[in-house]
């Protein structure tokens, strides 16, 4: 079989997935109670990460969605748009017209009217004739395609000055077992047949997996093997499947003319958080950035995905000061009251990053420092209420330092954007 036929039969067959199995599998009468929560996209992350909280919030926001799926970045983001009256819109782009009627269902139930709906492929992006973007959000997507880079230096084409993206790829150690399980199904549920009849197969293989099977030990799926036939199908089915190390992923990025404005959470790619040995931190202060975290990422074993912000080469801002008085600090998703109660008695905040829990430590009057996070005080407003506590000033400066630096790097606190 030649390449360029090989090519457009794992294409056919990826196209007959998300039209049979639109991913994530949703019913939209679910919006009516709930909201899911992730990165990218998250509207906070965007303005503090990718525009590092200097992109006054009354500018319009133009965003891509690159391959929406099912739809649940664009809800999430289209959502908080609508919430915080931030002028925009959220163009939804997907080959699969299923997919796209179920995004559609959701933003109904939510009465969502900043978004509109593209029916196209990424291989094919300039035809579309987009224009450009603030945002564009390409998340779970590159790792399909024929040619990542390809497309990922199209999408750079659609980016606005200054603008960014928000990515997220498969890693490979996080993801062991998947592989070998879909080594077997190409044999057993070859690519011909058609997707009902493979996902049948699989699903007798799941259910007399020997025990051994490294797929059986990974706890990293739980969205995949909880998600129904599209979450089964996707994970283990998928036609085109590549996963990318950090030192891999970074290399795509560079090639495509970006760079990482940060991995998420930065503080997951930091081994000096698990690494608590003099001796190893000492060499650890040594490297930069990038190998710290190929170290991190070989050394827990259980990161399943990359989550980055991007901006092009050379385009990435500095952000405000977090020490200056008059920089208002926000929390990013859960109230400051609420991450507060999750601080144990000897100051530590268990953080999981996935699988794994880390303790980390915080000045203890963080306890009370947290609550009074709310996006519109100031430092130095949040000074003159701890003063008033009997916390004085030089030394509130210290517990700040300290309590940002650390809930920054969690992606927990962040700084507020000008209105």
């Amino acid at each position: 079989m030649s390449p360029s036929s090989e090519l457009d039969r794992h294409d056919a067959g990826l196209a007959a997935q998300y039209e049979t199995f639109p991913y994530p599998e949703r019913t939209p009468q679910d919006e009516s109670k709930r909201l899911l929560i992730g990165s990218p996209s998250h509207l906070r992350e965007i303005d503090y990460w990718v525009f590092k909280a200097k992109r006054p919030r009354h500018l319009p926001l133009r965003v891509l969605v690159a391959g929406c799926g099912t739809g649940d970045g664009a809800i999430m983001l289209a959502t908080h748009m609508a919430r915080s009256e931030r002028v925009g819109e959220v163009i939804c782009l997907d080959r699969s017209s299923k997919a796209l009627s179920i995004v559609k269902e959701r933003a109904a139930v939510r009465n969502l009217t900043n978004i509109q709906y593209v029916e196209g492929s990424l291989n094919n992006l300039t035809a579309l004739n987009l224009g450009s973007f603030d945002y564009i959000d390409c998340c779970g997507v590159l790792h399909h395609l024929p040619d990542p880079l390809a497309t990922l230096r199209d999408l750079v084409n659609h980016l606005a000055p200054g603008g960014g993206m928000g990515l997220m790829v498969y890693a490979p150690y996080g993801r062991t077992g998947v592989y070998m399980v879909q080594e077997a199904l190409q044999h057993l549920a070859p690519l011909q047949d058609s997707p009902t009849s493979r996902l049948d197969i699989a699903k007798r293989v799941m259910r007399t997996l020997p025990a051994t099977a490294w797929l059986r030990m990974n706890g990293n799926f739980g969205d995949h093997l909880s998600g129904g036939d599209a979450g089964l199908y996707d994970l283990l089915l998928n036609p085109r499947d590549r996963a990318y190390t950090v030192p891999d992923f970074l290399e795509l990025l560079d090639a495509a003319g970006l760079e990482a404005s940060c991995l998420m959470e930065p503080a997951r790619y930091n081994p000096s958080l698990f690494l608590p040995d003099p001796k190893l931190r000492a060499r650890l202060d040594v490297l930069d950035w990038k190998e710290k975290a190929a170290i991190a990422e070989s050394l827990t074993g259980n990161m399943a995905t990359h989550v980055a912000y991007v901006v092009k080469k050379g385009e990435e801002q500095t952000p405000p000061d977090f020490m200056d008085e008059a920089a208002i600090p926000v929390m990013r998703e859960i109230p400051g009251i609420e991450l507060a109660k999750q601080m144990l008695p000897n100051h530590t905040l268990p953080f999981s990053f996935g699988t794994l829990v880390v303790p980390i430590p915080l000045p203890a009057q963080a306890r009370g420092l947290l609550p009074l996070i709310d996006g519109s005080r100031t430092v130095g407003e949040l000074a003159d209420i701890l003063s008033s506590r009997g916390v004085p000033k030089d030394k509130f400066w210290g517990i700040w330092k300290e309590t940002f630096s650390t809930l920054e790097q969690l992606n927990r606190v962040l700084l507020q954007s000008p209105a």
